[in-house]
């Protein structure tokens, strides 16, 4: 099962009145890891995260800070390097090679709902791609109903599309959402793995 894991948004708060809550990083840090915004991620995010990997999930940036997110928010919250989603170019639809100039429009900015369904994120076509018919959770702030109905018709496995409040980012409630779905209380086995 994969966890598609955004950040700005997501684990980085946006967007909210008043100061934002600050936090001290719970270990020492390469040099290469600085960023003024870490402070807005509560490094005990780390702990949950790789709790839901123990659970069976395989967390993957889905973010377009892209291999900056291993270099700065990795350490911040403790983890190892993650597989990073790798986004089609603008002119490359999900699955065709690079390059192929399918005209399906996949990256944010100018043009960028080209080939798309209305109200469709951009990153929920190459997300289900990626995915390749594996149950997965995709955490962001901007999933909308046309994302949820787009994967429900279009990808056969279990799939939890969780929005995020971008002005608080992740929250507790939030990860007991998803650990919720991988193990559904009394069930004893994670979502994707029980009878439909």
């Amino acid at each position: 099962m994969l966890l598609f894991l955004d950040v700005d948004g997501t684990l980085i708060p946006f967007g909210a009145e008043g100061p934002y809550q600050l936090y001290e990083p719970a270990r020492a840090l390469p040099q290469s890891a600085g960023h003024p915004l870490l402070t807005r991620i509560d490094p005990a995010f780390g702990a949950r995260l790789t709790r839901l990997a123990g659970l069976g999930c395989e967390l993957v940036w889905a973010t377009t800070w892209l291999d900056d997110a291993n270099t700065c928010i990795a350490p911040w919250l403790g983890l190892p390097p993650l597989p990073v989603m790798d986004w089609p170019d603008e002119d490359d639809e999900p699955g065709s090679a690079p390059g192929s100039g399918s005209g399906f429009r996949a990256g944010p900015g100018p043009g960028a709902d080209l080939g798309r369904p209305r109200g469709l994120h951009w990153k929920t076509r190459p997300l289900v791609s990626w995915a390749a018919g594996r149950p997965f959770l995709w955490v962001d702030d901007e999933i909308t109903d046309a994302d949820r109905d787009w994967v429900a018709a279009h990808h056969a496995a279990p799939a939890l599309l969780h929005r995020v409040d971008p002005r608080h980012g992740l929250t507790e409630r939030d990860f007991d959402v998803l650990e919720e779905w991988v193990i559904p209380p009394g069930s004893g086995a994670p979502a994707a793995r029980r009878p439909a």
